[in-house]
């Protein structure tokens, strides 16, 4: 299939990932591109992780002469017959027993050998014999010729992974090159006139490229070599000829961004002028708007700018071209169900990999879906598996069992703390401290608010959550919604003392507006950004405005929310709010001023079974552990006390 492509970019096919993938392959068929690359001959100490492009034959046999396996004397087995403990056999040394040491050829005549320390020596009318008391069999303790391998036996296979021991096997044989494929040369060429080099000052509207990074390093875990070129500003008579040239010299010929459908995105038209325009378009996500052709006889692919979208298209569609060139098939990744915490809902024409966080919880596996946003690129590192939700799919429902495949090693997963629940900054100290004082475990966080926590231990599907419920009613924090969430369901909790802490206003540097208290939200001149339902925050911010008796609806931007603190204080320092209800941390992290208002208790919410367990023991060690370090790094943040952390304040 050819696709022709108009000046207005527009997308002409938004087809099946199957249907994009057979319809490329059949193009890098038609132009010889699917077979493996040639092959070269290169030294043993090159060899690691190469793969060969022919079989390798013993040229000798390994051991090439029959060795002695001990230190010992070398007979033959047939004159130590009737040796025994009544009736030792003597053999003279130097005519019937020969001495050798390990790895020895085995002197003409001989065909076994005694271990030193099943002889001694008696000197017969003055010439030293061994004394040996049992007898011996044919090859006994002896290497054989051949034992190891035989000359022209077959000691690797054509199109296999070359490893440590292969190597030693190669040499072994006779041999001191191999021949294997040729490493696939691949370019990857940043466009865009708003990208900048990593290090590089930042303007508004600058973008780091570091899209190249990733995908030169997914090239290069997949064998390639790979060639990273300068960024190409939005200029099609530049990009063309940056594309031809490496066209040229290279496999392989990535164009990253340029491949939607703006006025600026020149790859589709520029791979039809130089080719064959196979794909512009995949119903997938992320990475919907992915160019695949061939062009000046080469392989071509443009790949989404959105990072997220960038690092999983190349993963998902290119990556395996790059392992079918050296004649390998792409790992198989390991896979294991697990139980969603939360409904997701997913296009019905799309393929979507969805990215989550495991653990487990109790006898089964939990997967926390991440953010799916594009641009998201710490999904990707957070991420600890995929979960594919295929085409004409609504989603899947909460509490149901899915197919994950894994980022991570199932040991990884059965070592991870699962904690759902509000978020604070010193959950990232903590999880940083825990694995370095012990790096066989893991703390990974959800933020989703408090509420949202406590619904994750009432369902079983964390072992703890932060929390810092305020009740209306007795003004009491946390205490009164575990009774009504857990106890009253049947979940005992221990709530564990974590920190005390100051929530105020968030604001610009020197403060512009003066903000001062609640009551100026309400000003005309003020934009807010307020927290999800459900979080702690919002629940103190509503009880505060309920006790002014201030409408909600009078604040400009109370609808617009954020997960995290430092989202919020993000939204403050882009201007694209005025201010937002926080705490002082996070204001600190971003050089922004606060206002303090409220003081609050943030508890940790741990089921009776997992505080008992061997898995959160080192971790509330290091909570309850002054020594460790963690309650001094938490005060060193600013707008924290300790004074609590790591006290039981309820057993219910």
């Amino acid at each position: 299939m050819t696709i022709k492509v108009d000046e207005r970019n527009i997308y002409l096919h938004d087809v099946a990932l199957s249907e994009a993938l057979a319809s490329w392959h059949a193009a890098l068929d038609a132009a010889g591109l699917l077979d493996t690359l040639p092959g070269e001959t290169i030294a043993l100490d090159q060899a690691l992780g190469r793969v060969t492009a022919e079989p390798v034959w013993a040229r000798i046999s390994s051991p090439h002469y029959h060795a002695a396996a001990m230190d010992g004397y070398a007979v033959r087995a047939e004159e130590t017959r009737g040796a025994t403990e009544t009736s030792p056999r003597l053999l003279k040394i130097g005519s019937r027993a020969h001495p050798v040491d390990t790895g020895d050829p085995l002197p003409p005549d001989t065909n076994a050998v005694i271990k030193i320390e099943d002889t001694h020596i008696v000197t017969q009318d003055g010439v030293e014999h061994i004394e040996i008391l049992a007898s011996t069999p044919p090859w006994r303790y002896v290497r054989p010729m051949g034992e190891d391998m035989v000359a022209t036996e077959l000691v690797l296979p054509a199109n296999h992974r070359i490893r440590p021991q292969d190597i030693g096997a190669i040499a072994g044989c006779g041999h001191t090159q191999v021949t294997v494929y040729r490493r696939p040369r691949v370019a990857i060429i940043p466009t865009g006139t708003e990208l900048v080099k990593p290090g590089e000052s930042l303007k508004p509207g600058a973008i780091i490229e570091y899209n190249s990074l990733v995908l030169g390093a997914l090239a290069e875990e997949a064998g390639a070599v790979v060639t990273r070129l300068p960024i190409e500003i939005d200029v099609r008579a530049a990009i063309k000829a940056t594309v031809e040239q490496a066209l040229a010299t290279h496999d392989l010929v990535v164009v990253n961004a340029g491949s939607s459908a703006g006025s600026e995105d020149f790859t589709a038209s520029i791979v039809a002028e130089l080719g064959t325009l196979c794909v512009h378009g995949i119903a997938m996500r992320p990475g919907h708007p992915v160019i695949l052709g061939v062009a000046n006889g080469k392989a071509i692919a443009g790949i989404p700018g959105f990072p997220v979208s960038a690092a999983m298209t190349f993963d998902i569609i290119v990556r395996p071209l790059l392992y079918r060139w050296q004649g390998q098939l792409p790992p198989d990744l390991p896979k294991l169900d697990a139980v969603l915490t939360r409904k997701v809902l997913s296009p019905m024409g799309e393929d979507e990999f969805m990215r989550v966080a495991l653990g487990r919880v109790g006898d089964r596996i939990v997967a926390t879906p991440l953010s799916s946003g594009s641009g998201v690129i710490m999904s990707l590192v957070k991420a600890d598996g995929i979960v594919t939700i295929p085409r004409f799919s609504e989603g899947h429902h909460a509490g149901e069992t899915v197919t994950v495949d894994l980022l991570r090693s199932p040991r990884i997963i059965d070592n991870t703390i699962v904690a759902i629940g509000s978020h604070d900054m010193t959950l990232d100290l903590l999880a940083d401290l825990l694995q370095r004082k012990h790096p066989t475990l893991r703390l990974s966080s959800s933020h989703v608010g408090s509420v949202s926590g406590l619904l994750a231990l009432q369902r079983n599907e964390a072992h703890l959550a932060g929390s810092h419920l305020l009740d209306e009613e007795s003004g009491e924090y946390n205490t009164g919604y575990i009774q009504r969430m857990l106890v009253d369901h049947g979940v005992h909790v221990v709530l564990l003392g974590f920190v005390n802490r100051t929530q105020g206003l968030i604001v610009p540097k020197g403060n512009p507006k003066g903000l001062g208290a609640l009551d100026d939200l309400l000003r005309d001149d003020v934009v807010f950004v307020n927290r999800q339902r459900g979080a702690g925050t919002r629940v103190l911010l509503d009880y505060e405005l309920k006790k002014r008796a201030i409408n909600a609806r009078q604040i400009q931007g109370y609808e617009r929310t954020e997960y995290t603190h430092l989202s919020v204080a993000a939204a403050v320092k882009s201007g694209a709010a005025d201010t937002g209800l926080g705490i002082l941390a996070a204001a600190r992290a971003l050089d922004l001023d606060f206002v303090p208002l409220f003081d609050e208790r943030y508890d940790l919410v741990i089921p009776v079974a997992y505080y008992e367990s061997d898995l959160l023991k080192p971790l509330l060690a290091l909570i309850d552990d002054r020594s460790s370090g963690f309650a001094a790094a938490v005060e060193a943040l600013g707008g924290y006390g300790t004074e609590q952390m790591g006290r039981v304040l309820g057993e219910v």
